[in-house]
């Protein structure tokens, strides 16, 4: 899988479903926005050289017509063995309300290089480069901000936490305050959260709570191609989960994922289109004679993290571009 042209072909991928729910934006409806999405992946998806399996998908509780899981998409037969995540809009909230944020999302890897994760809840600790292997996911919430912040060399009031805003967060979030670390809550997005702990600059140094196993293997992607670490644990909600996972041939309930759990594959590829304005993301921006994307792709081999801004002009020649 180790072709120099894939990247930019995963990022054609991602820009057609940013652009087709950037212009659902604002309208109130989360649903037909992560519709449109979908529908521009996986038709754009038919061009790609691949003989691609979706491994991680619309899901289980979407029963979507398309890009579930075990799908085959791509050119096919004869191409190379591709596994691959697709979250087509993460963040669909974000998208129809017009906040922050909302990205179209695809991780690709040679086969099996992808965890099939179940779609149900994933606890999950997030941490940068700086932080990796410093963390436990089962110890006390106070003892991992303490050793955060004695391999980053400050103090843990300086540290700022990501947290999902969700009733199920107000133990977790009482532990991190009795600690003295800052929050930064957030409505949804904890996949472009775990982004940001692994980037420098950012102002984030980690991300905890439960969140989709789903994005918690899509994390896992980025946290391989940014040498940022992801420890999660599944999280059971009702009893048909752990058939679930008996069936998926998952035995151990209690097993800390790493990232090389989530993510095994040498051949990692992770890209992302910005759909509103976010913190490493601008959205798509819609002019007169066409639209300009804003998207980010990072590879394992070679270790490459690229910005791609794209003005996409209409085929006219009086067309005017627009920096």
């Amino acid at each position: 899988m180790q072709r120099d042209d894939l990247p930019l072909e995963f990022v054609r991928v991602v820009e057609r479903g940013a652009i087709a729910a950037a212009r659902t934006m604002g309208q109130g409806d989360r649903k037909y926005s992560d519709q449109v999405a979908v529908e521009a992946m996986r038709k754009e998806m038919e061009s790609v050289d691949i003989d691609g399996t979706i491994v991680i998908g619309e899901g289980e509780r979407d029963e979507a017509p398309m890009l579930f899981i075990g799908e085959k998409v791509g050119r096919g037969e004869g191409a190379d063995a591709v596994d691959i995540a697709v979250d087509p809009l993460e963040g669909t909230n974000l998208c129809a309300t017009g906040a922050s944020n909302a990205i179209a999302v695809l991780a690709a890897a040679e086969k099996g290089g992808l965890l099939n994760a179940p779609d149900i809840y994933m606890e999950k600790l997030v941490v940068g480069p700086g932080s990796r292997g410093q963390v436990n996911i089962n110890a006390p919430v106070e003892d991992n901000l303490k050793a955060i912040a004695k391999a980053l060399d400050r103090d843990v009031k300086d540290l700022v936490v990501i947290v999902l805003d969700r009733p199920r967060h107000e133990k977790l979030i009482a532990d991190i305050r009795r600690a003295g670390a800052r929050i930064r809550l957030i409505g949804d997005g904890d996949l472009s959260a775990g982004i940001s702990a692994a980037v420098v600059g950012t102002g984030v140094h980690a991300v905890m709570g439960i969140g989709g196993a789903p994005e918690g293997v899509l994390t896992a992607a980025a946290m391989r191609c940014l040498n940022g670490e992801i420890q999660a644990k599944l999280v059971l909600t009702k009893p048909s989960d752990a058939e679930r996972l008996k069936k998926m041939g998952i035995p151990d309930i209690e097993k800390v994922y790493r990232t090389e759990d989530l993510a095994p594959g040498k051949n990692v590829i992770f890209a992302a289109a910005g759909v509103t304005d976010g913190a490493l993301l601008k959205g798509v921006r819609f002019f007169g004679d066409g639209m300009r994307t804003h998207c980010l792709v990072m590879t394992t081999l070679p270790r490459q993290v690229r910005f791609i801004d794209t003005i996409h002009a209409k085929n006219d020649p009086d067309v005017r571009i627009r920096f």
